[in-house]
């Protein structure tokens, strides 16, 4: 499939055509038009309804997605044929930045406050001992050479937030865990490109090597200077926002969005770190009491869904089957020591001085999942003039392919094993129709485990913090508004109301009866 770079629209009474940089008509009708949009649109209906099958199979969507791509290239029943590194790195780089500001527009700073220490430590120190590790084992294992064998350790050395928690929805984890994993792939994906561009441009031709210690005190100035301007621009674009916001709930989720991508520009611009000013932006953008939150958030949801779904069939649509199965066994290789080795020792290295438990770590260790960064990142190498680098593409593919679909099925029985999946889950709800933003309110949703002590507590029995009540309870496909005697039942659904000011000790007191039963902190109540 040839993308060419239009510069102009033939004039009006023609029919439509682009006109590429050399005046050629590129040949592209509104019967093609057509045509994408009819291929587009029964791409996007089959991945929404490949969620579906995601959720009861356990795997990551993405693997899905990918299987998508491979069956519209040039192997595949459609044929299009594609090859381009350089705009699948530049698709690519769009598409990461929309799911970071994703990422950050949704998550609750309460939820992570106390694991942004330590994900910050593993997203940079973790980092840089994955790539050592991994670097180490490729070159004594693999015979590669030692800038090969490091920039081979880079590329897979960062995590993917799409891969994680698309498994980790049905995981039901205490919060310090699923904080740490959700600050991690938001960090983490900075100093990582950061360091396989550099990796790269030592390789190419023209490249000329450079200290360690200069690249490292390089990538730790672009990275503070990123986390500068992202969170410069995520204040001052919400105190702007403020003064302009409009009646138009979508129009505001739009400036929310602007804002967000518009730190990742400004920070790149100055040859800093965009991928960090974008999350952090995002971050301070999602946690500031604007208005009309809940059309932002469900906006800023759609378009990650969308980025990750465009960027996974890309991937796929880039990726020749007919170079995996030599890269099997290298893949094998470098992703059982990320997986054994510098995963682990990334998070014993990182966790330890903060006193995090044994089990903790283990989860870690093993929740690190591959996805759609390492695979972009692939293309840096080809993209910089590297020689000879073209099969670590269809390494790293083969790699999240396989691994995926080890780790994670295994999720959730590695956390029940660990004793870690909580006895109920939390899930926020955006309710679109009922102003609760300007109420000051806010919409829980709770499960009840069939471990959870909850089962066989009255309603009153909770003593929910004031002006906290359980406004609907779902059960064996009906629903109710429950009576202070009602008895709940394991497999109940809850729907909370409760004062946003009250919110936190909300989910404490839930998560207190939850372990304790009806007399847990009885004096505390």
């Amino acid at each position: 499939m040839t993308l060419p770079c239009a510069t102009a629209i033939a004039g009006a009474g023609t029919p439509a055509r682009l006109v590429t940089d050399t005046g050629a008509e590129a040949g592209f009708s509104l019967d093609d038009l057509s045509s994408v949009l009819l291929l587009g649109s029964i791409v996007l209906v089959v991945a929404v309804a490949a969620v579906r099958l995601s959720l009861r199979s356990g795997l990551p969507s993405l693997l899905i997605y990918l299987a998508i791509g491979l069956a519209l290239g040039e192997n595949g029943p459609v044929g299009i044929q594609f090859d381009s590194e350089a705009l699948t790195q530049v698709l690519g780089y769009a598409a990461l930045v929309l799911i970071l500001v994703e990422g950050g527009i949704t998550t609750q700073w309460s939820g992570i406050r106390k694991s942004v220490a330590p994900a910050a430590v593993l997203a940079t120190v973790g980092v840089a001992v994955s790539v050592v590790v991994v670097g180490v084992v490729a070159h004594l294992v693999l015979g590669w050479s030692w800038e090969v064998s490091l920039l081979i350790g880079a590329v897979v050395a960062s995590t993917d937030a799409a891969a994680v928690f698309s498994v980790l929805r049905r995981v039901p984890l205490p919060r310090s865990i699923s904080g740490m994993l959700e600050a991690e792939s938001g960090f983490n994906d900075a100093p990582v490109v950061l360091l396989v561009t550099a990796l790269a441009a030592q390789l190419a031709p023209d490249g000329e090597p450079e200290p360690v210690w200069q690249i490292l005190v390089v990538a730790a100035a672009e990275l503070a200077g990123g986390a500068v301007i992202g969170l410069a621009v995520g204040w001052l674009g919400a105190r702007l926002l403020r003064v302009v916001a409009t009646t138009s709930s979508a129009l505001f989720a739009i400036g929310v969005l602007s804002v967000a991508v518009l730190a990742y520009a400004a920070a790149d611009t100055v040859h800093t770190s965009g991928f960090i000013a974008c999350y952090l932006a995002a971050l301070v953008l999602g946690n500031i009491r604007l208005p009309h939150r809940p059309a932002v958030v469900g906006f800023a949801t759609a378009i990650g869904w969308l980025a990750q779904i465009g960027l996974f069939v890309l991937l796929g649509l880039l990726a020749s089957p007919e170079g995996f199965a030599s890269q099997i066994v290298p893949a094998l290789v470098v992703g059982g020591a990320v997986l054994l080795l510098g995963r682990p020792l990334s998070v014993i290295a990182s966790c330890l001085p903060f006193g995090i438990p044994w089990r903790t770590q283990a989860f870690l260790s093993w929740a690190g999942l591959r996805g759609a960064v390492p695979v972009v990142l692939a293309t840096v190498p080809v993209t910089a003039g590297t020689p000879a680098v073209e099969w670590m593409f269809d390494l790293v593919f083969v790699l999240v392919v396989v691994f995926t679909l080890i780790q994670a099925p295994t999720l959730p029985w590695v956390a029940h094993r660990l004793g870690l999946d909580t006895a109920h889950h939390r899930v926020d709800l955006a309710v679109e129709a009922t102003p609760l933003t300007e109420l000051a309110a806010e919409l829980l949703e709770i499960d009840i485990g069939p471990e959870s002590r909850i089962g066989g507590v009255r309603v009153f029995e909770l003593r929910l913090p004031r002006g906290a009540n359980i406004a609907l309870v779902v059960r064996d496909g009906g629903s109710f508004v429950p009576r202070d005697s009602e008895v709940l039942k394991h497999g109940d659904q809850l729907l909370v109301v409760t004062p946003s000011a009250v919110r936190a000790a909300v989910e404490r007191r839930l998560f207190e009866v939850s372990r304790g039963g009806r007399l847990a902190d009885w004096s505390e109540g």
